[in-house]
């Protein structure tokens, strides 16, 4: 519900031409309120000009954006392409065009609040995500240096400092122009502050070379994912050789560890690493999906100081004295976001894994449980497991080989869950062809009856519906949840995939040939 204050703002800066010819009439306290106006209705004008002179000492766009007295939608999730860049331009603008340079009062703004989602409700329709961002802010910055070393300014414009908090996205595409703002820091009135680096598509060496640029001491979340070939020896060296005190947050890539081929020196290595992230006090959140880490876990997690609140160890090859290292750590009483993809839970450790659900039911959020070997005969198993976990708000479980009657049964204990928001369930196996097998290959994911599944769905969101849960919602994404890092790279990263399947087609052509 909107206030009579915000409807005013909204009137006031609907008629753009007008609202920007008054902007410098208007109490300070009042830009706040103008701004989130001007955001909704998409004003990109009058938002430009409203951050150009800015009045306060802070920007913080979350804060801006978000539930406030005056109007309670939260903003913060539309990544409106248009608003956006013209907050980005204005802030420019702040530095370049304000006609008192020495009475600037701005020092720190906060990019970080916005949130990526998979639905955007702006009219324009485009997006401007974490990437797009990134490229943007250091285009800007190298703009504000150029134009600074062009013009005569008034010196106490050299005095402008502004931090620019914000979670950068570096792939091989823009790598050249961050890696040259973040080189003009000291110079730039604009200083891009790294809160969170995300590293994707991108050669070691380069990877190496621009974290140390981003001030690695003041990161709170790092991930390295997909296309960055980082491993075990390379966690090493980058642990022994940069510091990251305040880090909460490690996502390492797919294939970092693989005990299998581990040597005593490798054994070393694997120490070292686990005592490094001991020495990172903040650290909270851990993401080695993808790792074959059979028999580590202990040697990696028991040095941590503080308790991990979100684990994700899917698709990494436990082993039943790994899981009753998770059930009894100190770790199993935090635990708020836990992934456990990949693993027959049911058959290898059903024991362990009732245990460690119920030492984190106080405060476990969400629990993926995807290509678990969860069939029919597991359901009740699996209901009497979830049943503490009474602030549960999201549940995945796909790729289990379940019946639409299992389902239904599911189901009808989940609207039993009061804060459960989120549910990703499988095709029911009943949809597919008698000879498919599990786990379902990407081939084969589409091969199932259309028709018979949006039936079963819609039996499904009826139960919700009778018990009154309409506001749990459900979904089956075929391919995995939404990722918007990945939906915004995705022809780079496309065109990666190509480029070294070629490359690898070469190499065995060559191979070929000098066999024959």
């Amino acid at each position: 519900m909107k206030s009579l204050q915000f409807l005013s703002a909204e009137a006031f800066v609907s008629d753009a031409e007008f609202a920007r010819k008054n902007l410098g009439s208007v109490a300070h306290n009042l830009f706040p309120l103008l701004f989130k106006a001007s955001y909704l209705l998409e004003q990109r004008e009058v938002i430009h000009d409203l951050v150009e002179i800015w009045p306060l000492a802070d920007f913080n766009i979350g804060k801006l954006l978000g539930t406030t007295v005056d109007y309670q939608e939260d903003l913060s999730h539309r990544r409106c392409s248009v608003c956006l860049e013209s907050c980005l331009t204005g802030l420019r603008d702040y530095v370049l065009n304000h006609p008192s340079p020495c009475v600037k009062r701005l020092k720190v703004v906060d990019l970080t609040g916005i949130k990526d989602v998979e639905v955007q409700l702006c009219e324009c329709k485009k997006t401007m995500g974490r990437w797009a961002r990134t490229k943007l802010l250091s285009k800007l910055c190298l703009e504000v240096l150029v134009h600074l070393q062009q013009t005569q300014c008034k010196p106490c414009t050299f005095e402008i400092s502004i931090d620019v908090l914000i979670d950068l996205f570096v792939t091989e595409r823009n790598y050249e122009l961050v890696v040259q703002a973040l080189l003009q820091k000291r110079y730039c009135p604009l200083k891009i502050c790294c809160v969170a680096f995300r590293a994707d598509n991108l050669a070691l060496q380069k990877f190496f070379y621009i974290i140390k640029l981003t001030d690695p001491s003041s990161l709170r979340k790092l991930e390295v994912v997909h296309n960055v070939r980082l491993e075990m020896e390379h966690l090493e060296i980058l642990f022994n050789s940069i510091h990251f005190p305040l880090l909460m947050s490690l996502t390492l890539p797919a294939r970092t560890f693989n005990v299998r081929r581990l040597t005593a020196a490798d054994e070393l290595v694997l120490t070292t690493i686990g005592e490094k992230m001991g020495e990172m006090t903040q650290l909270t959140e851990l993401s080695l999906a993808f790792s074959i880490l059979t028999g580590r876990i202990r040697k990696l997690l028991s040095p941590l100081k503080t308790p991990l609140k979100m684990l994700d160890v899917s698709n990494c090859s436990l082993n039943h004295s790994d899981m009753v290292y998770l059930a009894n750590s100190i770790h199993s009483y935090h635990l708020e976001a836990l992934d456990l993809s990949g693993h027959n839970i049911p058959e290898l450790y059903p024991s362990t894994f009732f245990k460690l659900l119920s030492h984190s039911s106080p405060v476990l959020r969400s629990l993926i449980l995807e290509d678990c070997n969860i069939q029919d005969t597991h359901v009740n198993m699996l209901i009497v497991a979830l049943s503490p976990c009474q602030k549960l708000q999201e549940f995945k479980f796909l790729g289990n080989p379940l019946s639409s009657q299992a389902l239904k049964q599911l189901f009808t204990f989940l609207c039993e869950l009061p804060v459960l928001k989120n549910v990703e369930f499988p095709v029911p196996k009943d949809c597919y062809p008698t000879d498919i097998t599990y786990p379902i290959d990407d081939a084969s994911l589409c091969r199932f009856d259309h028709q018979k599944y949006d039936s079963i769905a819609e039996e499904l969101n009826f139960i919700l519906l009778q018990a009154n849960r309409e506001d749990v919602k459900t979904s089956t994404p075929l391919f995995g949840s939404y990722d918007a890092a990945v939906q915004e790279t995705n022809d780079e990263l496309g065109a990666y995939l190509i480029k070294s399947f070629k490359e690898t087609l070469e190499k065995l052509t060559t191979s070929l040939s000098k066999m024959s």
